[in-house]
């Protein structure tokens, strides 16, 4: 396996595909570090020369990405929650913070249901 950024991508897989498998990089943006490394995109990652890995880890290198990125995002989520903004109750109480419904829906950020008991006549 070929590491680029920390991250052991798949060999077997297209260099554009094997790049997804780092954390802030997309399809978009591996097309263009490929571009800017004159790498065809049909290439295999077992294919490449050490000369075409050094030129894609440079460009990367350029990027924001792994636990660089991670810590960037956890740190806005925090001082969302820290100024008390609308996002940030949202995110301290585990509820959707993108508007969306929670009457019925929303159990991936609320957890499983919590029954509560009928009031007894």
């Amino acid at each position: 396996m070929a590491r680029i950024a920390g991250v052991d991508v798949p060999r077997e897989k297209r260099v554009v595909i094997a790049l997804t498998y780092i954390y802030g990089i997309g399809r978009t943006s591996a097309q263009k570090i490929l571009a800017e490394a004159n790498v065809s995109e049909d290439t295999r990652v077992r294919d490449l020369t050490e000369d075409e890995l050094g030129r894609i880890r440079e460009i990367v290198d350029g990027y924001k990405v792994e636990g660089d990125l991670r810590r960037e995002v956890n740190l806005n989520i925090k001082r969302l929650m820290e100024i008390a903004s609308y996002r940030g109750i949202r995110h301290r109480r585990g509820l959707p913070t993108r508007g969306q419904n929670t009457k019925n829906n929303a159990r991936t950020r609320k957890g499983p249901v919590k029954t509560v008991a009928n009031k007894k006549k």
